[in-house]
C-alpha cells in the first residue's frame, strides 16, 4: 500500500509541475486592441518582453520610432524589436512581479506584474507605487 501511495504522490508531483509549466507566460501575445504582438522570453533568471510586430509599423514611409523616450539618445530606436518588459520574477500563484513596463506612447516606465488567468490569457498591470492603482490589459496568447 505504501508503494502505491508513493507512486501516486510522485505522479501528482509531476502532473503539478507539468501544469505549472503550461501556465508560463513565455511565448507570443497580443493586446486587447490587437495593435501589436509581444514576445515574452527568459532573460537570465527573469522574464523580459519585446515588441515583435506592429499592426501599423510605418509612419510616413519610415519605421515607427521611440519618439517619446525621455532620453533623447534613444528616440531613434525602432519600436519593432524594442524591449519594453524587464525584470519579472516568479512570485507564485501564476504571477510574475517586480518587473517594469515601458510605454512608448507616453515615454514612461511603470512597475508591472503579469498574472496568468488561463493557459492563453494573461493580465498585465502597470502601476506607480502600489498595484491597487494602475492600468490593466488582458493579453491573449497567439503562439
Amino acid at each position: 500500500m505504501k508503494k502505491h501511495l508513493l507512486t501516486l504522490a510522485v505522479l501528482m508531483l509531476f502532473s503539478t509541475v507539468a501544469w505549472a509549466q503550461k501556465m508560463s507566460p513565455v511565448g507570443t501575445w497580443t493586446n486587447e486592441e490587437g495593435k501589436a504582438r509581444f514576445e515574452i522570453y527568459e532573460c537570465g533568471t527573469k522574464l523580459c518582453g519585446k515588441i515583435v510586430s506592429l499592426k501599423e509599423p510605418m509612419r510616413n514611409g519610415k519605421p515607427k520610432l521611440d519618439d517619446n523616450n525621455p532620453d533623447k539618445k534613444l528616440r531613434n530606436r525602432p519600436l519593432q524589436g524594442l524591449v519594453f518588459l524587464q525584470g519579472f520574477e516568479y512570485d507564485g500563484d501564476n504571477k510574475w512581479d517586480e518587473g517594469t513596463i515601458y510605454d512608448p506612447e507616453s515615454g514612461k516606465t511603470y512597475s508591472c506584474y503579469m498574472k496568468m488567468n488561463g493557459k492563453d490569457k494573461m493580465e498585465v498591470k502597470g502601476y506607480i507605487g502600489i498595484s491597487l492603482i494602475g492600468r490593466s490589459q488582458n493579453w491573449t496568447r497567439v503562439n
